[in-house]
């Protein structure tokens, strides 16, 4: 254990000494190179702000109209899972749009459950286990270009559904 707490004190200044070392080496112009990736880093961010306004918004229509917790009873009372707590239905449809606004759900859930419960120990492996789906999608089928995406949804969605099976099955054995 002692190990990787060492490695990861050192991973990032090993990767950036790596890069310098390499780039020395194979004789190229390491600012010329970093300024051309910092200026299409810069063309794609522009690119893809439209994308995020409308993902922020609708997302703030989702919380503020009670359409999540109207989901959220639907789902608990046709699909009561005894190893998953009612509450985390909000976190996981949130996740799937929004990393931050998931984690303020995840604050208030530490608030009523606290984070040593089972309940706030399943959701904070969830946040690690999940991805918020349509946001990556939306996100880099922009910058790509991509115009069919057909199977990357259902595949995502496959992907998280599984992180979240995972998720209770870990903490349910862990927890005890």
């Amino acid at each position: 254990m002692n190990f990787l707490l060492y490695l990861s004190d050192y991973i990032i200044p090993f990767t950036i000494a790596y890069i310098i070392a390499y780039g020395l080496i194979s004789h190229c112009n390491i600012f010329e190179e970093f300024s051309a990736g910092a200026k299409e880093g810069i063309s794609i961010i522009i690119s893809i702000i439209p994308t995020l306004i409308a993902l922020m918004v609708s997302i703030g229509i989702l919380r503020s109209c009670g359409l999540t917790e109207a989901i959220t009873n639907v789902l608990n009372n046709h699909f009561p899972l005894p190893a998953f707590p009612s509450a985390l239905f909000p976190l996981v449809l949130i996740k799937m749009f929004s990393s931050s606004a998931a984690t303020s759900l995840l604050l208030d859930l530490y608030k009523q459950y606290g984070t040593d419960s089972y309940t706030g120990f399943l959701a904070s492996v969830i946040m690690g286990c999940s991805e918020t789906v349509f946001y990556t999608i939306s996100i880099y089928s922009t910058a790509g270009n991509i115009k069919k995406t057909r199977y990357i949804v259902p595949g995502a969605l496959f992907a998280t559904l599984s992180g979240i099976i995972i998720s209770v099955i870990l903490t349910s054995a862990l927890y005890t």
